[in-house]
């Protein structure tokens, strides 16, 4: 009976790493859609999220029920809050990559984001990629020394955003109201994309040493 409790466990925490992949191909599919114009692939990031809404739901269930029916203690039982805390935060990363498709879908057939902003928006979301897959890897091993390492990512999406408003607020911006405001939103989506992501990783830490950080 333990032993199909513990398979269960390590269920859950391989579906949360697949659900992290999910979120993964979302936030690149929605940056490929923003910045090439596509309005086939934004549409098709826009309806995967009930995907993920789905999957999310899925996996708290599962984790809820062995809440209420093992009565789990100690290291079990906050691998089991962790999760559920978790899976918010990769709900919204899957919202905020549907929000990047949105202002894509919106825009077309032009591109949201003017031409000389793509590099800046190019790195902000490589970076939101490499902190969801290190995401991924601290929750698949739990490994507490590469969840600290993911605060200094976050420190270089902190400036990418701040580059990206110099150019918004410099006298050269020329593109009117509605484009700035789109640009300043993208930078924040992206920024909120890579707070979760720590988050996450914030979570694994509490679950391996019982200190919330």
């Amino acid at each position: 009976m333990r032993d199909q409790y513990y398979e269960q466990l390590d269920a859950i925490v391989d579906d949360l790493v697949d659900l992290t992949g999910t979120v993964r191909r979302a936030v690149a599919d929605a940056t490929k859609a923003l910045l090439e114009a596509d309005g086939q692939i934004a549409e098709s990031v826009i309806a995967g999220d009930k995907d993920v809404d789905e999957a999310t739901e899925t996996v708290e269930e599962r984790t809820l029920l062995l809440l209420a029916t093992q009565q789990p203690v100690a290291t079990d039982l906050r691998q089991l809050i962790a999760t559920l805390r978790m899976l918010a935060d990769l709900q919204r990363m899957g919202d905020l990559s549907v929000h990047v498709a949105k202002i894509a879908r919106r825009r077309m057939p032009e591109s949201a984001v003017p031409e000389h902003l793509h590099p800046t928006i190019l790195s902000m979301a490589a970076v939101a990629d490499s902190m969801i897959d290190s995401a991924s890897r601290i929750v698949a091993n739990r490994d507490v020394a590469k969840a600290a390492q993911l605060e200094a990512e976050d420190d270089e999406m902190d400036l990418l955003r701040k580059d990206l408003f110099r150019s918004l607020l410099g006298d050269s911006w020329d593109y009117g109201v509605e484009p700035a405001v789109d640009v300043a939103l993208l930078g924040r989506y992206y920024e909120r994309i890579g707070d979760h992501a720590v988050s996450m990783a914030r979570r694994v830490v509490y679950l391996v040493t019982g200190q919330l950080t």
